[in-house]
């Protein structure tokens, strides 16, 4: 008998006091809450990118029926991506701790004999290897995303976005098998937290009922309560959370962001002095091709070409707009104050006057993703969507895009190209 309790299918091989419906279903409610917020945002992020207008956006070019929801990606308000995946990244790392107590909280189940003793048992059992296997895998490559130390095999937007399908499949089935035992459980518990007196004034605290087997038949004694446990799991995400979002800020704020590859300290002083993803060097750009007189910009549109040079772009009417950047690590910088030449300005310039189409926009850069990326209507045609030749009142640095970038309100990081060398208007 001894022995049998040494194999993890036994119940007896579990000893921990904490483990109970009463803990799963706390933590379950957390994560039915934050999860779902996950996913939507994760999928707003993903139409963010215009995925349907081109294929240089399109990562996951055979989503087929996956991509039912995009939508075209608005203007307005400006901080609209900055917020969404801010709270995206932020609230998956809040998590974390969440997730894990949950994982632990229920290992049992993952072990239990037989498979199956039924149609819907089988089918929570699926929905569990399925939320497992898909939680784990969206929350590991998406923290390598994060930390720009991204290792998988292939491309992280085509494996995280069918990853994300894939969790939340097995994810609504579970929650439609398990919510309502959840919601009794955690009634339940809270009962047993306020107590029932009897008929002589005692408190009566009765323990759920345990049809998973969730709860040990030999616990060890207990060395904290689950009060006490929900604290711990609670104070690591509050934790998390307090060294995580101030990548969302700048100045001081940032500088509590410990665990974001684009916390600490601002690179750099002075008006260009605010966050990159990545270098000129590191995307092969360099110095000569970026010269005043090597460098020109190449314009397309219905009535033909133009090349201009910086000094010919600097002869156009000027304008400015106070735009943030966001990037989908989660990061983002307030607003900015760009000037430059308006995108719809540049579109007259080669036939579009009153209705400035579609743009592709072709940078410099050698490597990394989005070294082209498309630009809907809507947002050329917003009047503060600029080709940058300023930040904050001086010339663009080079690692900030020198000589000119693209800088559109609302609009991921990747979206607003660096080191513009070509620009084409019209059908894509």
């Amino acid at each position: 008998m001894r022995d049998a309790h040494r194999l993890p299918t036994s119940p007896g091989f579990w000893r921990s006091p904490l483990r109970g419906p009463a803990l799963t279903s706390a933590l379950g409610l957390v994560l039915l809450v934050g999860i779902t917020v996950l996913f939507l945002t994760g999928l707003v992020s993903y139409a963010a990118y215009n995925p349907d207008l081109s294929p240089v956006n399109d990562k996951t070019p055979d989503k087929g029926l996956l991509g039912f929801y995009l939508f075209p990606w608005p203007t307005n308000p400006s901080w609209l991506y900055r917020l969404n995946q801010g709270v995206h990244v932020t609230l998956g790392i809040t998590l974390i701790p969440v997730l894990l107590a949950k994982l632990w909280s229920v290992v049992p189940k993952l072990f239990a004999l037989p498979p199956a003793r039924s149609v819907a048992h089988a089918l929570e059992r699926l929905s569990l290897l399925l939320l497992v296997g898909g939680v784990l895998f969206e929350f590991v490559t998406g923290m390598l995303n994060i930390q720009l130390d991204y290792v998988f095999p292939g491309s992280f937007y085509r494996l995280h976005f069918y990853g994300a399908w894939v969790f939340f499949a097995g994810f609504a089935v579970h929650v439609v098998l398990r919510l309502p035992v959840a919601v009794r459980n955690a009634r339940r518990m809270l009962e047993e937290r306020a107590g029932r007196r009897g008929p002589g004034g005692d408190v009566v605290r009765e323990e759920p009922t345990d049809a998973d087997g969730l709860v040990s038949p030999r616990p060890t004694e207990p060395t904290v309560s689950r009060r006490g446990a929900l604290w711990f799991v609670g104070g690591g995400s509050l934790l998390l959370f307090l060294t995580t979002v101030g990548q969302n800020f700048d100045g001081v704020l940032r500088r509590t962001a410990l665990l974001a590859p684009h916390g600490g300290a601002e690179p750099g002083s002075g008006p260009n002095g605010f966050q990159i993803n990545k270098t000129a060097a590191h995307a092969g750009v360099s110095p000569r091709e970026t010269s005043e007189e090597a460098w020109r910009l190449v314009v397309t549109g219905r009535t033909g070409t133009v090349r201009l040079s910086r000094a010919e772009l600097l002869e156009l009417p000027l304008h400015s707009a106070a735009l943030p950047i966001a990037c989908v690590e989660g990061w983002s910088t307030s607003d900015q104050w760009w000037r430059g030449v308006r995108l719809r300005d540049l579109a007259a310039l080669v036939g579009h006057p009153d209705d400035p189409p579609d743009v592709l926009v072709e940078s410099l850069q050698r490597r990394g993703a989005f070294r082209r990326a498309a630009l809907r209507a809507n947002q050329v045609a917003d009047e503060r969507s600029l080709l940058a030749l300023f930040v904050n009142g001086e010339p663009l640095s080079p690692d900030h895009g020198h000589p000119a970038r693209v800088i559109v309100p609302a609009a991921p990081g990747v979206l607003n190209t660096k080191w513009v060398a070509r620009m084409t208007f019209g059908d894509l």
